[in-house]
């Protein structure tokens, strides 16, 4: 099964780390890529079930938005298989 997708948009490196940092606090989420937009703008992306990717992006919405600006923010329950070879979505494998 799929998991969800969720996307957080943010204005500055910091005010991401913030968001990634909230949003694996906030629930059992998985981090995928993070992208430099342009204009300073940095995604983040994060997977896990739909009830987990709703709770981790709205804490790192929460939190982002204390120190700086999110430019935006989504939640795909269940995104086409289709995206993976374009977009990098795909939860990374943590080394230790």
């Amino acid at each position: 099964m799929q998991e969800a997708l969720g996307i957080i948009e943010t204005l500055g490196f910091a005010t991401a780390m913030e968001a990634a940092d909230a949003a694996v606090k906030a629930a059992n989420v998985k981090l995928g890529d993070w992208l430099k937009v342009g204009g300073g703008k940095v995604n983040i992306i994060v997977r896990g079930d739909v009830a987990a990717v709703k709770s981790a992006v709205e804490a790192s919405v929460a939190a982002a938005s204390q120190i700086g600006q999110v430019q935006g923010q989504t939640v795909i329950p269940r995104p086409s298989d289709k995206l993976v070879p374009t977009f990098p979505i795909n939860p990374k494998s943590i080394v230790k």
